[in-house]
């Protein structure tokens, strides 16, 4: 069941990380509306950390968060290729 889980998770954050790419691309979000929306996202967990009995989760959410923050900085940068996931 573990695994399940594992893999349920890592296919919502590449299916999320795939649709802000293209939602961004399309000029529907803005890369500041995208990072905003991403950086909520994490203060949702920052809050949590210190409260929370599984503050390692938290922690680990919001690292999780901050990485798709630089992934969407680096595809909206690479100007001469398409916006693409990793």
């Amino acid at each position: 069941m573990a695994v399940q889980q594992h893999a349920a998770g890592s296919a919502a954050l590449s299916i999320c990380e795939a649709l802000l790419i293209a939602l961004v691309e399309k000029g529907v979000l803005s890369l500041e509306e995208a990072q905003a929306a991403l950086e909520d996202a994490a203060a949702a967990h920052q809050g949590a950390e210190g409260v929370a009995h599984d503050a390692q989760f938290h922690h680990l959410v919001v690292q999780i968060v901050e990485r798709l923050i630089v992934q969407l900085n680096a595809a909206d940068s690479a100007d001469s290729r398409p916006l693409r996931g990793p």
